[in-house]
C-alpha cells in the first residue's frame, strides 16, 4: 500500500518534544510524524536493543529514534521506566541540560495489553494484574508530569497531550472492556482536564487525545496481517475496516504542536478523526477514518460493517 505525503504538515523545526512511551504503537507513530515535521524528539520506553520489557517484543526505542531521524527530525532515545521517579527525574534533567526547554510532552505510557481481561467483572479479574495496570497507566503519567512539566511551564506555549483510548463523550456512555481498563483510560481523560487548569496561568495547553482502532504492531500480529495487507483481516473482523495506522494520530499531534492557537483546545478530549477534519491531514492511504462516530452509528448500532462515509 502506498504512503501519501502529509501536505498539511506543519513546520516544527526548532521544536523540542518528548514522547513518553514511544517504543511501538501510537507512541512510535507520533514520534515519527513529529520528526517528519522537523522536530527534535526524545523517545522513551523500556525495551532497548540490550533489554526487553515483559512484552518481549522486538520493537526498541533506538529503532523509533532512527525512524524519527530518517523522517527528517532528530530522534534521541532515552531508556526510561516511567514508574521509577529517579529515572524520570534524570530524563527531565537531561533534556534541560541539552536543550534548555521542552515544547511538547506526549504522555503515551501504557504497557497494559497483557494485563486486562475483556468483559470480566472486577471480582473475577486477576487483582495483581489489575493493580499493575493502574500503576502502568496512571501512576506513570503522574510521575512524568511531576518531573517534566516544569520544563514546559518555563515559557508560554507548552503543550501536553495525554494519550488515552476513547473520547470523554464515548467513554462516559460505554463500558470499556473491564473495570481496570475503564478506570485507567478515564483517569487519563481527567488528567488532561486537570493539567489544563494548572497550566493555563503559565500560557500552556493540555488536551486528551485518542486514536481510533489502531493498527499497532501488536494488533496486526493478532490478526495475522501487516500494514500492507491489513484488509485481509476484514474477512474475520469486518469492523476493522475503520482502523487507522499509528501515523494518523501522529499527524494529529504534529498538527496540534504546530497550531499557534492550540490553546483553543485547552482541557478538551480530542480524537484523530476529529482533528483530521479540522487540520486537513490524512492517514497514510489518503483517507480520514472517523472511528468514534463509526462505533456509535454503525458498530454499536448493530449495522453491517461498512466504512463508507466514515473514512
Amino acid at each position: 500500500m502506498g504512503s501519501m505525503p502529509d501536505t498539511s504538515a506543519p513546520d516544527l523545526h526548532g521544536k523540542i518534544a518528548l514522547v513518553a512511551g514511544a517504543t511501538r504503537g501510537a507512541g512510535r507513530g507520533i514520534a515519527v510524524q513529529l520528526g517528519a515535521a522537523g522536530a527534535t524528539v526524545y523517545v522513551t520506553g523500556r525495551t532497548t536493543r540490550e533489554r526487553r520489557s515483559e512484552y518481549d517484543r522486538p520493537e526498541t526505542i533506538e529503532e523509533t529514534a532512527e525512524l524519527v531521524t530518517a523522517a527528517g527530525g532528530t530522534g534521541i532515545a532515552v531508556p526510561t521506566d516511567h514508574l521509577v521517579p529517579e529515572q524520570v527525574s534524570a530524563l527531565a534533567e537531561g533534556i534541560d541540560a541539552e536543550q534548555g526547554r521542552l515544547d511538547v510532552l506526549v504522555n503515551d505510557v501504557w504497557g497494559g495489553e497483557q494485563l486486562f481481561a475483556f468483559d470480566k467483572p472486577v471480582w473475577e479479574h486477576d487483582l495483581d494484574n489489575g493493580l499493575r495496570l493502574l500503576r502502568l497507566g496512571v501512576e506513570t503519567h503522574a510521575i512524568t508530569s511531576h518531573f517534566v512539566l516544569p520544563l514546559l511551564v518555563r515559557q508560554p506555549g507548552g503543550l501536553v497531550i495525554e494519550m488515552t483510548d476513547g473520547t470523554s463523550a464515548y467513554n462516559g456512555m460505554h463500558y470499556r472492556n473491564s473495570y481496570f481498563y475503564d478506570l485507567v483510560k478515564n483517569c487519563v481523560l481527567r488528567m488532561a482536564f486537570v493539567l489544563a487548569y494548572e497550566m493555563k496561568p503559565h500560557g500552556g495547553t493540555a488536551v486528551a487525545l485518542t486514536p481510533g482502532w489502531l493498527r499497532s504492531e501488536m494488533m496486526l500480529d493478532t490478526f495475522g496481517v501487516t500494514e500492507n495487507n491489513w484488509r485481509d483481516a476484514l474477512a474475520t473482523v469486518p469492523h476493522f475496516c475503520i482502523s487507522e495506522s499509528p501515523s494518523y494520530v501522529g499527524r494529529a499531534v504534529a498538527a496540534l504542536a504546530g497550531d499557534a492557537d492550540v490553546v483553543r483546545w485547552n482541557g478538551q478530549s480530542l480524537s484523530s478523526g476529529q482533528l483530521a477534519q479540522e487540520y486537513g491531514f490524512t492517514d497514510l492511504d489518503g483517507s480520514r477514518p472517523d472511528c468514534w462516530r463509526y462505533l456509535v452509528e454503525v458498530d454499536n448500532a448493530g449495522k453491517p460493517a461498512d466504512a463508507t462515509g466514515y473514512r
